[in-house]
């Protein structure tokens, strides 16, 4: 079951970033959540992985929807998206609003996911722009 949707950029690892997050509020998403995994399991594990951050973005309006249609959807929420170092480049993922559906074989979800999908392919293409 594939469960991300990807792009990679050449910019370097900040950059990619920071525009990661801008593409997101350009459509409609917050960052509730930011966690430095490289930074984190160095510190606790003194593993060293290239750089990489976690984004919790949450769309306030599809998050309430969801719940409405699925009260467990809280599990899956807030959407990641993963900034890391891939190689030379950086490789910005996002989880695919469908695994929600999926999941939960809820499929009155799908009008929810297929909103989330859309806005999340936009941002991840406008990363690349």
């Amino acid at each position: 079951m594939p469960y991300a949707l990807s792009v990679l950029t050449d910019r370097p690892f900040e950059d990619a970033l920071t525009r990661t997050r801008a593409a997101l509020e350009e459509y409609g998403f917050g960052v509730l959540t930011e966690i430095d995994i490289a930074e984190t399991l160095a510190a606790k594990t003194g593993a060293t992985i290239p750089a990489q951050v976690i984004l919790g973005a949450c769309r306030p309006p599809l998050a309430l929807d969801a719940l409405r249609t699925e009260p467990g959807i809280g599990l899956l929420l807030p959407c990641n998206v993963v900034v890391r170092e891939s190689d030379d480049r950086v490789l910005v993922e996002a989880m695919d609003p469908e695994v929600m559906v999926q999941v939960t074989g809820n499929e009155e979800l799908h009008g929810v996911a297929d909103d989330a999908r859309a806005r999340l392919e936009a941002a991840l293409t406008s990363i690349t722009a």
